[in-house]
């Protein structure tokens, strides 16, 4: 049991977890292969618990069509330049994760953020050092990739032809990544391209909601396998998009019903109507979810899922009815993008200093974070001309629906854009440039959160300081070349200073007691 204490204590300072989270966590350890054990636990179950690494015998992925391959002039949305070595060594590492470790580290269902990590890295000009001390750092927990059943069961081979009904027995189940991940990749080999993969799983147009049943499970896991897509799609790397696809089909499917009532909601009130209402902005309605008596109440810090639990069981209808409210048409897509990218890293920002008249060190909400990391998505999907301009919206739509469940269901915290253009840097001279301000991330010790948070902040600057011209949009919450400076160092502030990286639901005072005081 003190093993087991001791490894949680590091995935604590790996995660920046609060100390209690560590306890829980041995307690998940611990306890659930012990009330497993009577229910016939597998030793195949048991050797993945335990994290024995694979035998030779073990298929894992080298046996794949595609493999990760990046180059100096391919590092993402930040255009910059790389070497030669740091892109070998990247694709090396990406290439080492792909076959050695599984989607999840644990059973509870904690990502692997390996891929995230090295790209995020890799696209902020970090050097080759950099990037093998993020894989040695992070490499050490994950449990080792699971063989297909192919290769293990006396039964006949698994298909997931024809599809979905074929594949719907094994849709949201973990032990069946290594099968969806060769499915994908040989889906590419067979129609051609990861673009007609991605259009015909993802984005086709269907009669019933089977369509839907990948695009669902893309939003699902707090946006993770989103979050994978983004990488494939923005680096170009068919073995990346097949990752996220496969991440995404062992990902549950609940988070549609909100999804799903919102859109038809939304598509019956632009039909019943003669003329299509403007949809109000992002912060408009976040300030309506703050508004909400309702709202504001209906998650509970003692709730388990604070979205499943909290949100859509206390205010669905309230919730539901707000989210339909949402509309992006094709033609304005770009800056909707924009102000969807602006809005959500606003939120997050200003929630990082929402108990600072109490006297405590800035911390981005751990939830909230990630929809900031997901958003360089929809800069990098507007940009590819294969995807249809109403696929763009639809998708774009479905990311500000839950931007604005994940706020409600972090408690609804306080957002104060003048105490935000206000924020005092801790260094205010270690480094110049917006780039230079988050280079100081590329040896900080995390699982990639960081980085990536550091990152998709300088994407937003990148593309929303066109909105700025002639005074600005009305939406811009984050403008001006001082407050941007003040945003990145808060983001590099928040997780170098003591206590944990993030909070987790900050809108609840119980998520700051180990934070300490300024």
């Amino acid at each position: 049991m003190r093993g087991i204490h001791l490894l949680c204590n590091q995935l604590t300072s790996i995660t920046g977890a609060s100390p209690t989270f560590s306890q829980r966590l041995a307690s998940h350890v611990w306890m659930r292969p012990l009330a497993r054990a009577t229910s016939g636990l597998r030793t195949t179950s048991i050797t993945r618990l335990l994290h024995i690494p694979s035998s030779p015998r073990m298929a894992s992925a080298t046996d794949l069509p595609y493999k990760m391959h990046v180059t100096p002039d391919n590092t993402g949305l930040w255009h910059v330049k790389q070497t030669d070595e740091a892109a070998k060594k990247a694709s090396e590492l990406l290439q080492e994760d792909m076959e050695k470790h599984h989607v999840f580290f644990n059973l509870d269902g904690f990502h692997n953020h390996i891929p995230h990590h090295i790209l995020a890295l890799y696209g902020t000009a970090a050097p080759t050092p950099a990037l093998q001390a993020a894989y040695d750092h992070n490499a050490s927990y994950q449990r080792p990739a699971l063989p297909p059943h192919s290769t293990t069961s006396t039964t006949a081979t698994i298909t997931f032809h024809p599809w979905p009904a074929a594949a719907k027995a094994y849709l949201g189940k973990e032990e069946y990544y290594p099968d969806f991940l060769r499915f994908f990749q040989s889906e590419i080999k067979a129609l051609g391209s990861w673009q007609t993969v991605v259009t015909r799983y993802l984005f086709s147009n269907h009669d019933d909601d089977d369509n839907d049943e990948m695009l669902v499970r893309l939003f699902a896991g707090f946006l993770h396998p989103l979050i994978q897509l983004m990488y494939g799609v923005e680096w170009r790397q068919e073995a990346i998009v097949a990752e996220a696809l496969a991440q995404a089909a062992v990902h549950g499917g609940d988070i549609g019903e909100f999804l799903r009532e919102a859109e038809q909601r939304a598509s019956s009130s632009s039909s019943s109507s003669s003329t299509i209402s403007k949809s109000p902005s992002v912060m408009e309605l976040v300030e309506e979810v703050r508004g909400s008596e309702r709202l504001r109440a209906a998650a509970r810090n003692g709730d388990a899922n604070k979205v499943r639990d909290g949100v859509l069981v206390r205010a669905r209808e309230d919730m539901v009815a707000l989210a339909a409210r949402v509309r992006v048409r094709p033609d304005e897509v770009e800056e909707r993008t924009a102000e969807m990218f602006d809005a959500a890293l606003f939120v997050a920002a200003a929630a990082a200093l929402v108990k600072e008249k109490e006297g405590k060190v800035p911390k981005f909400d751990f939830f909230l974070m990630h929809h900031v990391n997901a958003s360089p998505i929809f800069v990098t999907l507007n940009a590819q001309d294969w995807i249809p301009a109403e696929t763009k919206a639809r998708l774009l739509e479905w990311k500000i629906r839950m931007d604005l469940l994940q706020y409600a269901a972090r408690g609804v915290p306080e957002l104060s854009q003048e105490k935000l253009a206000a924020y005092q840097p801790k260094k205010p001279d270690a480094g110049g440039s917006l780039a230079e301000i988050i280079a100081r991330l590329h040896s900080f010790r995390d699982d990639g959160h960081a980085i990536k948070l550091g990152r998709a902040t300088v994407v937003c600057h990148n593309i929303c300081k066109a909105y700025e011209k002639d005074g600005g949009k009305d939406w811009l919450k984050v403008k001006g070349d001082d407050m941007w400076k003040r945003v990145c160092h808060l983001v590099v502030d928040s997780v170098e200073a003591p206590g944990p990286n993030w909070v987790r639901s900050c809108g609840f005072d119980e998520a700051w007691k180990d934070v300490p005081d300024l």
